[in-house]
Parts: C-alpha cells; sequence; structure tokens
C-alpha cells in the first residue's frame, strides 16, 4: 500500500511513511486508498485480539510479511504489556451504555494500545528502508501520550527519545509516571507553556530543512510518536474492531448492529481511528467528539468553524487540553471528499490566520456522521460522581467528559434507541484530585494519600503500574521556555551518543 500527504505530492511506501512521520510540507500521511474491505462479524468473532490485530495490520503495512507482523503483534499485546486477556475489555453499564476499557496497559492509558505496537513497527520500518541513521524520535504530550511513548521506546538499540510535556498542564501522577521514567535513551522536558506550543515547535523542526540538514550531519533522523505518525494510528483501528465483536458476544447488541460511539477527544487520533473502523465494515451509526472547555472541536461540528483564536484553559482533564487537534487534518480530508486541494486551503487559513470554515453542504454532510459537544469541570466532577453513586463504576475525568456529553445530547443529535460505547480512556487512578473532588474526599492532600483512599473506599484495587512508580526515584526535572525548544534539540543531537 502507498501512502500521500492530505495536502497532495508524491506516493511513499508505508515504511517510508512510518519511519519519517510527517510528510514533506507539513501534510499528514494517509492511504493512496482506504482498503476494499467490508469486516464481518462471521468473519471476526473467532479472532483473539492478538489475531485481529494481525488481521488490520496487514491491511495497512502490506511492505511486512505475515510473520512479521505476528511477531510484532505478539511482542505488543500480551499478558506482560496488558493486565487483562481480553487487552480492550467492554463493560456493559446498563441497556443503552457500554464503556470500551482503553486503559489496561503499562502506563493505564489508551496511548499504549498504539505504542507498544508502534516501535515493532518502527524498527522495521527502518530495516525495510535500509537505513542507518540513528533516529531521534520528538513527542509533545498533554499527559498519555509521553509515558506511554517513553515506555514503549526505553532502550530500544538505534532510537532515542524526547518528549516536552507542559510544565503545569498535566496531571500530578502523569508527572510523576513520565519523570521516574526509566531508560538510558529517553529524555523529558517540561516546559513553561502549554501543549500546543510544544506541538507546534516539533513540527517546525519536522518540516524544516535546515533542521534534517543538521540532524543529518549528526547521522540522525527525526521520527513521531504523536499520533500524526501511521503507525501509531493505524493500530487504534484494532480496538473498534474488537469492540464490535465484544458487543456481538456478549448479546448486547446483535451481529451488523449500529452502534454509537463518544469519544473523549484531543488530538482526534482516538476518534479517527473509529472513523476508519466504520469505512472498513464496522457499523458504527454516530461519532460524538467530546471537548472538555477548549471545544475547539465540539465548536466546529455545531457550526463548521475551526478556531482556535481563543483562550487556552487548563482543565481536569489535562489529555484533551488542545486548541490544535493533529489529525483533524486528515478527517477533513476524508469529510471533504478527498479533495487535497481543499484541505490545503483550509489548512493554510487555520495556520494563517488562526481559523477555517467548511460551507453550509460540507457541514451538513459532516453532521450525518459527527457531533460535537463539550462538558466543563464541574460537570464533569458530577459524571463521575453519580456513576459512581448509581452503578458503583469509577470514570477517569475523561471518561466522564464523555459520559457527561452523552447525557446532554438530544434525539436529533444522538439516536439513543441504538447501543452507545464510551471509549474509557484512562485509569482513574492517574487523576487523584478530580476523583476526590467527586468522591468527597479532601483532595488537598498528598495524591499517593489520596488514591490510598480511593482504594479503601471504592475497592478498586490500587494498580501495579503505579505503585512501582510510587517506589521509585525521579530521575528528570528539566525545565524550560517554550521558545527554547529547539535549541534544546539541536544541543541533544550534538551530545548523542
Amino acid at each position: 500500500m502507498n501512502y500521500k500527504s492530505t495536502r497532495g505530492g508524491e506516493l511513499q511506501s508505508s515504511t517510508f511513511a512510518t519511519l519519517h512521520g510527517l510528510a514533506n510540507g507539513g501534510g499528514l500521511y494517509i492511504p493512496e486508498k482506504l482498503p476494499d474491505v467490508k469486516l464481518t462479524y462471521d468473519e471476526l468473532k473467532g479472532l483473539s485480539y492478538q489475531e485481529l490485530s494481525e488481521k488490520i495490520i496487514k491491511l495497512f503495512f502490506t511492505e511486512f510479511s505475515d510473520e512479521e507482523i505476528k511477531k510484532a503483534v505478539n511482542s505488543a499485546y500480551n499478558n506482560t504489556t496488558f493486565n487483562n486477556e481480553n487487552i480492550v475489555p467492554v463493560y456493559k453499564l446498563n441497556e443503552k451504555v457500554s464503556f470500551g476499557e482503553l486503559f489496561h496497559g503499562r502506563t493505564l492509558a489508551f496511548k499504549d494500545l498504539a505504542l507498544s505496537l508502534f516501535p515493532y513497527l518502527l524498527l522495521l520500518s527502518k530495516e525495510k528502508q535500509k537505513e542507518d541513521k540513528k533516529i531521534l524520535i520528538l513527542a509533545a504530550t498533554s499527559g498519555d501520550t509521553g509515558k506511554a511513548a517513553l515506555e514503549g521506546f526505553k532502550d530500544v538499540e538505534g532510537i532515542n527519545i524526547v518528549v516536552f510535556y507542559p510544565k503545569n498542564g498535566v496531571s500530578p501522577m502523569q508527572e510523576e509516571q513520565m519523570r521516574k521514567q526509566l531508560g538510558n535513551n529517553v529524555e523529558i522536558v517540561a516546559i513553561n507553556g502549554n501543549f500546543d506550543d510544544a506541538q507546534s515547535a516539533i513540527k517546525v523542526i519536522f518540516s524544516s530543512e535546515e533542521f534534517k540538514k543538521y540532524a543529518n550531519n549528526y547521522n540522525v533522523m527525526f521520527s513521531s510518536a504523536n499520533s500524526i505518525n501511521i503507525g501509531r494510528l493505524f493500530p487504534q483501528v484494532i480496538y473498534y474492531v474488537s469492540t464490535y465483536v465484544n458487543l456481538v458476544k456478549s448479546e448486547t447488541i446483535k451481529a451488523n448492529e449500529e452502534f454509537n460511539v463518544v469519544v473523549p477527544t484531543g488530538n482526534f487520533g482516538n476518534i479517527l481511528a473509529g472513523f476508519i473502523a466504520k469505512k472498513l465494515g464496522i457499523p458504527i451509526r454516530k461519532f460524538i467528539s467530546a471537548s472538555n472547555k477548549n471545544k475547539v472541536l465540539a465548536d466546529f461540528f455545531q457550526t463548521g468553524t475551526y478556531s482556535k483564536n481563543r483562550d487556552f484553559y487548563a482543565t481536569n482533564s489535562p489529555s484533551m487540553d488542545i486548541l490544535l487537534s493533529s489529525n483533524f487534518e486528515r478527517y477533513l480530508y476524508y469529510a471533504l471528499n478527498e479533495n487535497s486541494e481543499r484541505v490545503n486551503e483550509l489548512i493554510t487559513n487555520l495556520l494563517s490566520g488562526g481559523e477555517l470554515s467548511v460551507n453550509n453542504e460540507e457541514l451538513k454532510n459532516i453532521q450525518k456522521e459527527f457531533y460535537g459537544e463539550f462538558a466543563n469541570d464541574a460537570e464533569t466532577v458530577n459524571a463521575i460522581q453519580n456513576v459512581y453513586e448509581n452503578y458503583h463504576y469509577l470514570m477517569d475525568p475523561h471518561t466522564a467528559v464523555a459520559y457527561s456529553v452523552y447525557e446532554k445530547l438530544d434525539e436529533k443529535n444522538l439516536d439513543k434507541n441504538f447501543h452507545t460505547v464510551i471509549m474509557s480512556t484512562a485509569h482513574p487512578f492517574k487523576f487523584p484530585t478530580p476523583i476526590a473532588k467527586a468522591l468527597g474526599l479532601d483532595e488537598t492532600k498528598e495524591p499517593y494519600a489520596i488514591l490510598d483512599e480511593v482504594a479503601e473506599i471504592t475497592g478498586v484495587k490500587f494498580p501495579e503500574k503505579l505503585t512501582e512508580v510510587r517506589n521509585s526515584e525521579i530521575r528528570f526535572s528539566n525545565i524550560i521556555d517554550k521558545a527554547d525548544i529547539q535549541d534544546f534539540v539541536k544541543e541533544y543531537i550534538k551530545n548523542l551518543k
């Protein structure tokens, strides 16, 4: 399968696209043509998560052999990397709502599902491309990508990774997970700025010929661990396929019956993966993009205008504190009938003036499948409280944003006669403060003291992986200004061994 840029240009192989991450000119790689398949329950029902993974990965990475894919998949998804044999279990809350639990991996967040497999896909791509340079992965994180990427790539020979995160824009547990990360090839840097500042700086580095030349002089090439990389994006398709299979197996829905999906949305990779799964035959009826107070996406799906010219808010769902969603460009490409010229026009408007708008006809077509809504911090805490009191099920704040949004929607925007799956993106223990608030506990206590109390009250087991973090020493304490990111990267490259 060949790949092209969302903004047009020459075709590249899947291994080239995986290795380089971002297309020339700043566009994102998408398949020249999506696989012409219609997956059915009958062909999927007997397959394990690993076997489903092989089936999906083969569709998008045709240069890899069956044996190579099988080895990569089994290395990524096993009882060492995930603590649930189903990898992504589905929890049925009631007759109308289920949760797709995406948080059973090593770092307790949905990013584990892609970042457990991505290092193997990247190494295979490097081998196929006969690339002998050292790979430097640069990643920006709003909370969960950082730790999952660090964990996935730690001590991988020939690859180094630097993660930038907003100093005051992640939860205490997210920050501690990153600052205590082990590995001889990892670096963690806090910035005085927000996620968009870090992501924008990295995109400039990726698209800069001067930076590429500088890195090349040190025998280094750049790659990405964010979901702009196809090696991150397409493994996420797998769990939408497995979720459908599990819904039918549990008799929650019938084979071929449609269901809705609500996704807490930041960088748009998660919900985009569901959209691609639908293109492959998974019967998803409607996608609901759930935002927090940084509701740039909710506003777009309601009005047709995407504007990042607005205040930025630090919320209790920090992984969604994003105003410029990278994968949104890929969605636009498909929503606008794969018209690269139109995408280029709109993205140019967004990057130059901070805003883009689709026309009324385009918006009408978009709203047939997608809708957006938001929930503020108070609504998020109330959702955690209400679901726990009524069902004894504890949500993290990102999942609670999605649940609160689901509760807000009327029949005009979501037909609730169809079952709805809320994609649960993180373990609640990663966010002690809003959980304490929802349960009426003292939120000013030290985070681990809060979690001990939450575990005792709710019976939710303290995650083993967080216990390991709790007992580890802090290794990283770098803090730089957002304006110094590029200089930091240059110095890091110069000192790479």
